[in-house]
């Protein structure tokens, strides 16, 4: 028991003054908080994705939707019944490339055309999806966040979807 005892403070010693050092710490070895991500609340994420869902519906399209925040966190992720697994992470892949690139992966998909860097940037992470269906969420000139779209018939379809739910929640957001 004593020697376990020991281990544990001989542990815990090093891993404080391990995080003591730290750059970041501040004098009283406090970390500063990270900045709070923005995005939709979760009520209205949940709405848009529903929206886009529906869109779809009428489209007689099988999609997968997701909604991500400032910070590329999922908020929501639904499912049309007969939605393929493809396609669920297509519409959250669509999601997180609008938000990294801070612009609608359709724009992203045209400007690889003509941009070899960029194309190769893309196609080295799997993360990324550079067909039309991942929209950004924005108040004013601030993204707070994107909404994506995947497994229709035609990436264009994806991104009409993605339309339908941005603009159910465009004036609510804040």
């Amino acid at each position: 028991m004593k020697y376990r005892a020991a281990v544990f403070a001989a542990l815990m010693s090093a891993s404080l003054a391990s995080w003591a050092q730290t750059p970041t710490a501040n004098a009283a070895g406090a970390q500063p908080p990270a900045p709070a991500a923005r995005g939709p609340s979760l009520e209205l994420a949940l709405e848009a994705a529903q929206a886009a869902l529906a869109e779809c519906k009428t489209r007689e399209q099988k999609i997968g939707v997701s909604v991500v925040d400032s910070a590329g966190v999922l908020k929501v992720l639904l499912a049309s019944d007969g939605a393929s697994s493809r396609g669920v992470q297509s519409g959250n892949n669509k999601a997180v490339t609008a938000l990294t690139f801070k612009l609608p992966s359709s724009q992203l998909g045209e400007k690889i055309k003509t941009d070899a860097d960029l194309a190769a940037k893309v196609a080295a992470n799997p993360s990324l999806n550079a067909r039309a269906g991942g929209v950004l969420l924005q108040v004013k000139d601030e993204v707070i966040g994107a909404i994506g779209v995947g497994g229709a018939r035609g990436s264009d379809n994806d991104e009409a979807c993605a339309l339908a739910g941005v603009r159910k929640i465009q004036d609510r957001l804040k």
